[in-house]
């Protein structure tokens, strides 16, 4: 069983099939708070640095989704669905001009998916 650590809703691939045709290909960045909260930041791929102190979620609409280790162990006990709305989003993030933002939803995994999870590991 795979077990997938971020997802994103149908709104939300529709919007990031948006930027990609506009920027080009992306990847994501949960933000650990700060200037922007707490909340899925959309860059041009490669625009945001990676290190070793993020973690590899998965793939959203195609684009890789990190997220800092640190926050990921608060994290890592539930399934990040990636949502967008109306209003303001992060000051550098690519939907911010577009009166969108990305916002994180979550969900506890089932015993059955912690267990996958586990053996992943």
């Amino acid at each position: 069983m795979k077990v997938e650590k971020v997802t994103a809703t149908e709104s939300a691939l529709e919007f990031i099939e948006k930027l990609r045709e506009k920027h080009g290909p992306l990847m994501f960045h949960q933000s650990g708070g700060c200037c922007d909260g707490s909340s899925p930041m959309c860059f041009p791929e490669g625009e945001f640095r990676v290190g070793e102190s993020d973690v590899y979620l998965g793939d959203i609409g195609g684009m890789p989704f990190y997220m800092s280790k640190d926050q990921y162990e608060y994290w890592k006990h539930t399934q990040l669905i990636i949502d967008v709305v109306d209003g303001r989003g992060g000051m550098f993030s690519l939907e911010g001009p577009e009166g969108k933002r990305f916002l994180t939803r979550s969900r506890m995994y089932t015993e059955k998916e912690r267990e996958a999870l586990k053996n992943e590991a």
